[in-house]
């Protein structure tokens, strides 16, 4: 992934403390993708940051839906644009969003504003932990990269990316905080869907998996 998330450099100290995710003794990194019928946008992220990162990598990356019906296959649309960027949709299934979910994952991203509402109303507490992925990608983008890069282990440059990002919630502003719905659409929908996504996942996935210097 190459290009920067839209918009300026945005946003919200996490504030919320779940005491679920104190200490690094926890093994791995959970990140949890989420929209609306989690076929077309969510599995999208998911599957392009599953490519991203490769295969054996101690991050789990899942997606659920806050209005999705379970087992169904992705779009067609979102899955043509997948493919198109490098990503997979073999073996994938809708499932519905679930406080438990949410509980267990490090960091949720969600499609819209209203999808990260959703999701914290489910377990509050996650409120710190939870972003819209344009605006995680474009706080990842203000964090001095080698706050993240000093880390060599992947999952202790999530939690320090996590960690700096929620710092600068407040302090950067994020223009476009939602990835418009392609839903129905026209292909030029889903590419630009896909287009946005791939951008802000971009900064993130890139601290994620730079060879240490």
């Amino acid at each position: 992934m190459e290009r920067t998330c839209d918009g300026d450099r945005a946003g919200d100290r996490a504030a919320a403390h779940d005491p679920a995710h104190d200490g690094d003794d926890r093994a791995g990194f959970r990140i949890l993708f989420v929209c609306t019928g989690n076929i077309c946008r969510s599995p999208l992220a998911e599957r392009l940051t599953v490519a991203a990162l490769g295969s054996g990598a101690p991050i789990t990356v899942v997606s659920a839906g806050t209005r999705a019906l379970p087992g169904r296959p992705m779009d067609e649309g979102a899955r043509r644009e997948l493919v198109r960027l490098g990503g997979s949709a073999e073996g994938f299934a809708s499932r519905p969003l679930t406080a438990e979910a949410v509980a267990h994952a490090d960091l949720v991203l969600a499609a819209s504003s209203e999808h990260r509402t959703t999701a914290v109303a489910l377990h509050p507490v996650a409120a710190g932990r939870a972003f819209t992925i344009a605006e995680f990608g474009t706080l990842a983008g203000a964090v001095p990269a080698d706050r993240v890069l000093d880390h060599r282990d992947p999952v202790r440059r999530a939690r320090a990316l996590l960690e700096e990002a929620g710092a600068l919630r407040g302090l950067v502003r994020v223009d476009r905080p939602d990835i418009a719905d392609p839903y129905g659409g026209s292909r030029r929908a889903y590419r630009a869907a896909a287009r946005h996504i791939h951008d802000c996942l971009a900064v993130p996935v890139r601290l994620l998996t730079r060879l240490p210097a």
